[in-house]
């Protein structure tokens, strides 16, 4: 997960440059990621605004609404033409269709968990999700861990018997968010560059659109549908999924294109932190001693790969140096 790629290299040659005009290329990315990371962090409140909306209308309202303001988005910065090209490749398309049933299941659990009284549960999902990738890595990939990613697996692997055993039940929640938000970064990464965002989130609520309509018109049918029955503040809530859902993913984007992937790296841990906090004080969950013992493990298992990032890191930006001729 934490192997310094090419771009990444680039960006650290880059990062020794002087930054030019009123503020740097990396302050700017910064920025961008905590916008981004922060939306998705304040995620739980917005959620816990539309019950008595189920996850499942919730979602089927995101999809349908993200699908028309990236229509917007996409009139407004011409890119239309981009969009049309990523249809055309048959490659691209089929693994943005895999990764719109993916993130459609991400999208489904997170929201569940957030109205049903399981925001914590849903925080720790996105804790335990980069040990899920550098498991990924190593079943799919064949990759080799270092000492320090064996150590923070087996530790992550520990914390999830001891939640399990908190829980009283296996932390399927957050499993389910790990792995599926896990596997979607994984089959998003075989397109690459071919695809830039906003056409990749469009292609893939396009995708899911369908779906979310039928579900939606049944929904109203059967007179469960909460969308036009709750109020205008209810039905504007519901309306501005689009634009919560396709704003950070812009944003992350932009932060994505000018930071290190260490930075992003790092970035990455605010959003759950934000989940966790606002779980506690604003949605009034409650922690059992077991399940602090446990958030405490998967906390350590996260320092242990920070420290793996940070040291490959600064390797490479050593190495970097080194070949730059006097």
């Amino acid at each position: 997960m934490f192997r310094v790629s090419t771009s990444e290299k680039a960006l650290a040659t880059t990062s020794l440059k002087p930054a030019k005009g009123p503020r740097s290329e990396s302050s700017t990315g910064v920025l961008y990621g905590i916008g981004a990371y922060g939306i998705w962090g304040l995620l739980p409140i917005y959620f816990a605004l539309l019950i008595p909306a189920t996850a499942v209308e919730i979602v089927a309202n995101r999809v349908v609404f993200s699908l028309v303001f990236c229509a917007l988005l996409l009139t407004a910065t011409r890119g239309w033409r981009k969009f049309a090209d990523a249809v055309r490749d048959p490659k691209v398309l089929g693994v943005l269709a895999l990764a719109a049933v993916l993130i459609a299941i991400n999208w489904l659990t997170y929201t569940y968990g957030i109205t049903t009284g399981h925001a914590i549960e849903a925080s720790l999902g996105y804790f335990i999700n980069p040990l899920v990738s550098v498991l990924l890595g190593v079943l799919v990939l064949k990759e080799k861990l270092r000492p320090l990613q064996w150590a923070a697996m087996a530790t992550g692997f520990t914390a999830v018997v001891v939640l399990t055993i908190g829980y009283g039940q296996l932390p399927w929640i957050a499993l389910v968010l790990a792995f599926s938000f896990g596997l979607y970064g994984f089959v998003k990464k075989k397109v690459g560059s071919k695809v830039d965002a906003t056409s990749s989130l469009s292609i893939e609520t396009a995708v899911l659109a369908p779906f979310a309509a039928v579900t939606m018109v049944a929904m109203g049918a059967t007179g469960v549908a909460t969308l036009g029955a709750e109020g205008p503040g209810h039905f504007w809530l519901m309306v501005s999924s689009g634009v919560i859902t396709a704003v950070p993913l812009v944003w992350f984007g932009a932060s994505a294109s000018r930071l290190p992937m260490t930075t992003l790296g790092l970035l990455q841990y605010f959003a759950p932190v934000l989940q966790f906090i606002i779980a506690i004080t604003i949605l009034g969950e409650h922690m059992g001693f077991e399940q602090w013992v446990g958030f405490f493990i998967v906390w350590l298992a996260l320092a242990l790969l920070t420290l793996d990032m940070l040291r490959g890191f600064r390797r490479t930006v050593l190495l970097r140096r080194a070949a730059v001729p006097a």
